[in-house]
């Protein structure tokens, strides 16, 4: 799971790069889904699985799940700013652990949900600054929405993922995401697309291997363990933002990351060491 998170850390900030650099939301969507999509039936090819799968009712469903969190993530992170959108975006492990409680019936230990407690102080303590005094202008409604509605997607796109292992090769589940992606992203976007310089192809393509390396690690995490606890790890992913925002843009990380930044981390190390090793499948 840190691999993921470290992955998807990355993958944040060359989206914003991407922005900057004038590139629609639409098109970063849809080289993403390419790159992931050649990557997938590479692996595909070489586990001798069919790309297909077997469920595909529910594979398509976590395909588009994926795509409308993302959507939502990446406009979020379009027009808010990087303390904002993480924010929303680290919302989903509360709708992950409701949606896994109803359907999947987890039930949260009692470590999980210290977990989260932990982790949503701790994100409090990071974002406060951005949202009081050193940030007075009010967050706009949409992005705030669309940030919203990309964590609850995000937390069905888990959901299903838990459920999906049980029959399905990580790379399947992994080439549904980017087989609904890409023609949606054409189809709404197509007409905005633009030629990018060379260093915006390079941040596409980055893009879409950190996206993969995300992707595939993420649901190898899934495997091994619920998924309530495996999404609330994933908090360790604004430990790798703060980090990557200090070597690539210089930020500082204040007295209030480093609070926040230790209470996530105790929270990953209650969930990691305080639970049974092994979970029975439900």
């Amino acid at each position: 799971m840190l691999i993921s998170a470290l992955a998807f850390a990355l993958m944040a900030a060359l989206v914003k790069e991407a922005g900057q650099l004038g590139i629609p939301l639409l098109q970063i969507i849809f080289v993403r889904a390419l790159v992931s999509a050649v990557l997938s039936l590479i692996d595909i090819g070489r586990a001798r699985v069919h790309p297909l799968g077997n469920r595909k009712s529910l594979l398509f469903a976590r395909g588009l799940s994926g795509f409308l969190a993302l959507t939502g993530v990446f406009y979020a992170l379009f027009h808010l700013s990087m303390a904002q959108a993480t924010v929303l975006q680290y919302l989903h492990p509360v709708f992950t652990a409701l949606l896994a409680f109803l359907f999947l019936a987890e039930r949260p230990t009692t470590a999980t949900l210290a977990c989260i407690a932990l982790s949503l102080l701790g994100l409090a303590c990071m974002v406060a600054p951005y949202w009081t005094a050193s940030d007075t202008t009010p967050a706009p409604l949409w992005p705030v929405i669309a940030g919203l509605g990309g964590a609850f997607g995000s937390g069905v796109a888990y959901t299903l993922v838990r459920k999906l292992v049980i029959t399905e090769h990580p790379s399947v589940i992994v080439l549904y995401f980017p087989l609904i992606c890409a023609p949606g992203a054409l189809m709404l976007g197509g007409a905005d697309f633009i030629w990018p310089t060379a260093a915006g192809w390079w941040v596409l393509l980055g893009v879409g291997c950190f996206t993969q390396l995300g992707q595939l690690a993420l649901t190898k995490a899934m495997q091994l363990d619920a998924a309530s606890r495996v999404t609330s790890l994933s908090y360790v992913q604004i430990i790798f933002a703060a980090i990557l925002g200090w070597l690539a843009f210089g930020e500082i990380p204040t007295r209030a990351t480093a609070l926040g930044g230790g209470l996530i981390l105790l929270g990953a190390i209650v969930s990691a060491w305080m639970q049974p090793r092994s979970v029975q499948a439900s």
